[in-house]
């Protein structure tokens, strides 16, 4: 386990110097002057200058690229373009709101959609399977945007049971106040898909030889579908929850728009909007960052789930 942890790590090392050099050249070569940007339409070519002088823009391309691998290994980014804020304290000061809303997501949609989908897979065939079937298929073709306006005015307006914005300094005040109804409305976008593709990962396994061998020795439903279908179905299960962290982040984005939830991914479409280099180039590396850690994190746990997996 250690070796092929070490192994991976070094593996990563490539893989993050190509997202390097792919952000620096997108943003190099396709984004626009920075410091036409910051001096604005009414700058004059010696204000530029003086930008570009102050930004490094005016050194040679090598310069420019140990700046920016230097910015991302000693988390230094500089300031905010928008807000003159260090980009560090942003991300510190935003990513805590942003993980109260992403977690509870993240956790929800797992412990729902794993029991739904192991009970309509226990009773394939039948009038639940089925209703339920058609119920996650409706479900789908429901934008997210009709999910949030629909749950604010029923939730918030009509009962009264939510605020629909607002947030505040206490962590249990929004877990407890602020956080619930987005949370609901993004849990109850992705339960659906989650429900059918579990379903689909349990049926393929209660279709294998294994599962007729121990029906045929006695062993109960319940018993087969705990101990062994479960059980081998949990490496597809974990490599879909995996491959789904990095997408609810980003799905937290627009939450945090919708509901005012002053958190990273509001920040970074104000970003967008700003052309605030620093932060959007932040961001888009600690992402990939963060997914190349979430598939490491999520092979290890397969070791975990079935200890017959070899690791290579």
């Amino acid at each position: 386990m250690a070796a092929y942890l070490i192994r991976r790590l070094w593996q990563m090392i490539p893989t993050l110097a190509g997202v390097v050099l792919l952000v620096f050249m997108l943003f190099k070569f396709f984004g626009g002057d920075p410091a036409e940007i910051l001096g604005g339409l009414n700058a004059t070519p010696e204000q530029i200058a003086a930008i570009r002088q102050e930004l490094g823009l005016d050194q040679p391309w090598s310069t420019q690229l140990w700046i920016f691998v230097k910015s991302i290994l000693t988390f230094d980014w500089g300031h905010s373009w928008a807000t003159n804020e260090p980009v560090s304290s942003l991300f510190a000061s935003r990513l805590p709101a942003t993980l109260t809303v992403m977690v509870p997501i993240l956790i929800l949609d797992t412990l729902l959609a794993l029991p739904i989908a192991m009970w309509v897979a226990y009773r394939r065939g039948s009038l639940t399977d089925r209703t339920i079937m058609v119920v996650t298929t409706v479900a789908l073709s429901i934008s997210f945007l009709v999910y949030v306006i629909v749950g604010q005015y029923f939730f918030g307006f009509r009962l009264g049971w939510f605020p629909v914005q607002g947030w505040s300094d206490s962590t249990l005040t929004n877990l407890l106040t602020y956080a619930p109804l987005p949370v609901l409305l993004a849990v109850a976008v992705g339960i659906a898909p989650q429900t059918r593709l579990y379903r689909s990962f349990l049926l393929d396994e209660l279709g294998q030889d294994y599962v007729r061998t121990a029906r045929a020795k006695g062993m109960g439903e319940g018993t087969v579908l705990f101990k062994h279908v479960l059980r081998n179905a949990m490496i597809p299960i974990l490599t879909n929850i995996g491959l789904a962290l990095p997408s609810i982040f980003v799905g937290s984005f627009l939450i945090e728009v919708f509901f005012s939830i002053p958190g990273l991914g509001r920040e970074v479409l104000l970003a967008v909007n700003r052309s605030d280099y620093p932060v959007i180039q932040a961001v888009t590396v600690y992402l990939a960052v963060l997914t190349m850690l979430i598939n490491l994190m999520t092979d290890l746990l397969f070791k975990v789930a079935d200890p017959r997996v070899v690791l290579k």
